[in-house]
């Protein structure tokens, strides 16, 4: 447990060096990684989304490729594709850039459904097929991906199975005005992405998240959380609420969280803490409810609020 909570304060203290002001989002980036989930950073332009996710990778001693999606994006582009050897007479996988421990999927929305899918089984299974072969994906396995909001011109939304795959949808948000002279001043001669050095490998990450499996989740935070995650499905502004999947993430999280701050044992307050970025996303809002403007995250708050904690633990 001492080496897991380590190694998470050194992942959260070195990627600040590049991410100035947002510790509670780096945080949960780490409870991510070491939940084995997979990470949606979503933001309007500019606020270090794409930095975040090269910081998390460059932090660790590990394989890296970074896919920039784009309208004419293949699903082979993503995966791989056999190519015919003529000498050996036979076919050979030549591996794509999801082929890797860390993945960065920049700008995902912009490619097309058909591509975004091609991503599904490795997020899920952390396996390719191709051609009707398997291949398994590397112990250490993560996808980053970006997306804008905001604008919405030559863009395909996430569907819902997608959007599922992610444990966590996170934002970045505009740094106080402190903080963005510190960018700026940062940045003058040098970037600092480009002094940030490896302060973990592959083979510890993957220990972490070992422990984070171990950490003790009594049966009342198993109810509660379960509770949660039910709540979504009956409210009268929900269409679709969290799945099961989505009670699996929760936990998970909140057991990284609970690593991160160096207990062996989950809180209520994990749970909470990680409520709004597992679960948000995972809604599927009434039209009446988008035509309110009511945000998933409001929903996800008042739920929180108004479930009771267990009063045994």
């Amino acid at each position: 447990m001492d080496s897991a909570h380590e190694l998470s304060i050194r992942l959260i203290e070195n990627i600040s060096l590049v991410i100035y002001g947002k510790r509670s989002e780096i945080e949960l980036a780490v409870a991510g990684l070491l939940a084995q989930g997979h990470l949606l950073i979503e933001d309007v332009p500019g606020v270090g989304k794409t930095m975040l996710a090269k910081s998390i990778a460059r932090s660790l001693g590990c394989s890296f490729n970074r896919l920039q999606f784009t309208p004419d994006m293949l699903p082979s582009d993503v995966t791989g594709v056999s190519i015919w050897n003529p000498q050996a007479r036979e076919f050979e996988f030549r591996a794509g850039p999801v082929m890797a421990e860390i993945v960065l999927a920049d700008e995902i929305n912009r490619a097309t459904p058909k591509t975004q899918s091609a991503l599904l089984e490795a997020m899920e299974e952390r396996q390719v097929t191709v051609d009707g072969v398997t291949h398994a994906l590397p112990e250490l396995f993560q996808v980053l991906a970006t997306q804008n909001p905001v604008e919405h011109e030559g863009t395909f939304p996430l569907p819902e199975a997608q959007l599922d795959r992610f444990l966590m949808r996170i934002s970045l948000g505009y740094p106080p005005a402190v903080e963005e002279e510190r960018v700026v001043e940062s940045q003058q001669l040098r970037h600092p992405i480009e002094s940030l050095e490896p302060i973990a490998s592959a083979a510890e990450v993957v220990a972490a998240q070992k422990t984070v499996r171990e950490v003790h989740v009594e049966p009342g935070i198993r109810r509660y959380l379960v509770d949660l995650v039910g709540r979504t499905r009956t409210l009268p502004d929900v269409h679709l609420g969290a799945s099961p999947r989505g009670s699996l993430g929760l936990a998970r999280a909140a057991q990284a969280r609970a690593v991160i701050a160096g207990r062996d044992y989950v809180m209520p307050d994990d749970v909470k803490a990680v409520a709004i970025p597992v679960l948000a996303h995972r809604l599927l809002l009434s039209p009446s409810a988008r035509l309110k403007g009511i945000a998933p995250k409001t929903l996800i708050e008042d739920i929180v609020n108004d479930t009771p904690v267990p009063g045994n633990l």
